[in-house]
């Protein structure tokens, strides 16, 4: 447990002293129960002053059995105080101590969370998803070995919620909240890294949208066969990005703008079928009035096969399995979101 908390490996363990001092005060007060026919309540007093060294009397007078009996535990609770006082010294000192109540605060807020993205790996992609989700509202959970990852000035005003392990581990996805997330992201170097997680993530929660980058073709290929929802080459793309650029500046600078890489306002929404309240399915995107609700427009509408028809007429009708996709700026995406209760 200490070694995958990212704690130094030590010898002193504090919940095994734990376990040794609840362990020696139990089978001594039994033992005195059984001998001496104490009581439970000065069975226990007299185990709790025994390890605690205190050397208050005896509630009564000891046989030959309960002497022999109490001069063992006594040798025994020197040994368990002496380990447990420097187990706890040791905690003190390094600050362990306050780095377990850290990590337990944070695996609570990481429990309470429902519906939110898992980031594997805090590298440049990762950094960049972080950010987007950030000024997205949505919450997510990051998963990083190095901490130090984390200490950086663009989230310092930003409580960015993590697990200190490795994704490719299924306690640690676990940890993450995988069971209760919506989406995972894995932007991890090696691309069998990134394949281990999407199989263990697509097993313990196939609902779960998997985004995954890779550096090859082939590994696309087979991350896809994996479970990955999407596959992103970010050479590729980022080679796309440029070419565009000389070809198309206009069209990429406005991209670029509505994707709110130059300071925009403009976003994006997809609204699925489900989430349609009863009085707005089966109509026509007229008869919803969205834009007379929020001032947004219907840019697209995916059909349950995953093929979008781009700019759909006003009769066009949402079924079930299908969504629209939405464009406006973020007061009438969040208008829209209020509209809809979602």
């Amino acid at each position: 447990m200490l070694t995958r908390l990212g704690l130094r490996r030590t010898a002193l363990d504090l919940r095994f002293a734990l376990y040794l001092v609840l362990g020696t005060i139990a089978v001594e007060t039994l033992g005195l129960v059984f001998i001496e026919e104490y009581t439970l309540i000065d069975a226990f007093y007299m185990a709790v002053i025994t390890i605690s060294t205190v050397g208050f009397s005896e509630v009564q007078p000891l046989s030959e059995a309960g002497r022999l009996f109490m001069a063992f535990m006594i040798i025994l609770n020197i040994g368990v105080f002496a380990y447990a006082l420097a187990t706890f010294s040791y905690y003190i000192i390094e600050g362990k101590i306050f780095e377990l109540m850290e990590r337990s605060y944070m695996q609570a807020r990481v429990d309470s969370l429902k519906g939110h993205t898992i980031i594997c790996g805090f590298g440049r992609y990762g950094r960049e998803v972080a950010r987007h989700l950030k000024e997205q509202g949505q919450p997510f959970v990051v998963i990083e070995e190095n901490l130090e990852k984390l200490d950086i000035p663009e989230f310092e005003d930003f409580e960015v919620l993590y697990v200190d392990g490795d994704a490719t581990h299924d306690e640690v996805l676990r940890e993450a909240g995988i069971d209760r997330a919506v989406g995972l992201i894995t932007s991890l170097n090696d691309d069998s890294d990134n394949l281990f997680i999407v199989l263990s993530a697509k097993e313990l929660n196939p609902k779960l949208r998997i985004i995954s980058s890779a550096h090859s073709i082939r590994s696309r290929q087979k991350l896809m066969r994996a479970g990955a929802s999407n596959v992103i080459l970010p050479e590729q793309i980022g080679g796309f990005y440029m070419a565009t650029l000389i070809s198309k500046p206009g069209a990429v600078e406005f991209f670029s703008y509505v994707t709110n890489e130059l300071d925009s306002d403009i976003g994006f929404e997809e609204i699925r079928y489900d989430q349609l309240p009863d009085t707005m399915r089966g109509k026509t995107i007229m008869n919803m009035n969205l834009r007379e609700i929020s001032g947004v427009n219907v840019i697209g509408h995916r059909s349950g096969a995953g093929k979008y028809n781009v700019n759909p007429g006003p009769m066009a009708v949402l079924k079930p399995g299908e969504s629209f996709i939405i464009v406006g700026s973020q007061p009438q995406i969040l208008a829209l979101r209020n509209a809809l209760k979602i």
